[in-house]
């Protein structure tokens, strides 16, 4: 469980006790109920991440409910949109390995996350990250009910693919962009593991065959003149 849960879940977990310590059995039982929804809500359990070159996993837990063509910065692309619902696993994970370059919060509305305007009109986090692919970008969107995105990362950071970045409170949405030349697996109505399902395949860029590093230019050097240059 994040360290979320335990901010939210303590507070009527000991009203919830102390009422039934009074016999207010009702009201206790009720306080009790909503604390164990709260630990459960704030659960984050272990996924087994995919080791292959090119994976690109679903940045939260929920089922895939658009997947249509869409630009970024004048670039094509498709945008993968995941609702989460109310009993989904919220802990938003990384989709690839690479280094966040942006990060922006925007403030906006909280309408119901399942429709197609809460992508651009609705409050989210909207990290960019460099990839040995290229450049991806995915959104932490809040929902109707979900009133903050929280992001435990920052620009510059590395982080790993299936990496926890952070988490949506009570419902929520996420955003995938993917340039073009991706391959999608997924459909509309899939459901997804966040940091585990992988949802599309893009492989890293060969490096340049001009790059090597110094030491093995240097031996090269040596095994064909039998002296290093």
């Amino acid at each position: 469980m994040v360290k979320e849960g335990y901010y939210f879940g303590l507070p009527p977990l000991a009203l919830g006790a102390a009422a039934m310590v009074l016999r207010w059995t009702l009201a206790g039982a009720m306080l009790l109920c909503l604390a164990a929804f709260i630990f459960y809500f704030f659960r984050d359990p272990q996924r087994v991440i995919p080791a292959d070159p090119g994976a690109i996993v679903a940045p939260a837990d929920g089922r895939v409910v658009v997947l249509t063509d869409e630009e970024q910065g004048g670039r094509p692309g498709k945008r993968i949109s995941i609702f989460l619902a109310i009993w989904n696993v919220h802990v938003n994970r990384s989709p690839a390995a690479g280094t966040i370059t942006n990060l922006k919060y925007r403030p906006g509305k909280f309408s119901a996350a399942m429709r197609a305007s809460a992508s651009a009109e609705n409050e989210q986090n909207v990290i960019t990250l460099a990839t040995d692919s290229g450049e991806i970008i995915f959104k932490q969107i809040a929902g109707l009910i979900a009133r903050r995105v929280v992001c435990w990362k920052q620009t510059g950071d590395r982080v790993a693919r299936g990496e926890r970045i952070g988490l949506v409170r009570f419902g929520s949405r996420a955003d995938l962009w993917l340039p073009r030349d991706s391959e999608l697996l997924v459909e509309v109505g899939d459901h997804l593991k966040g940091g585990s399902s992988v949802v599309a395949y893009w492989p890293p860029r060969a490096k340049s065959p001009s790059w090597r590093p110094q030491n093995q230019i240097a031996e090269e050097h040596l095994s064909t003149s039998g002296k290093r240059t």
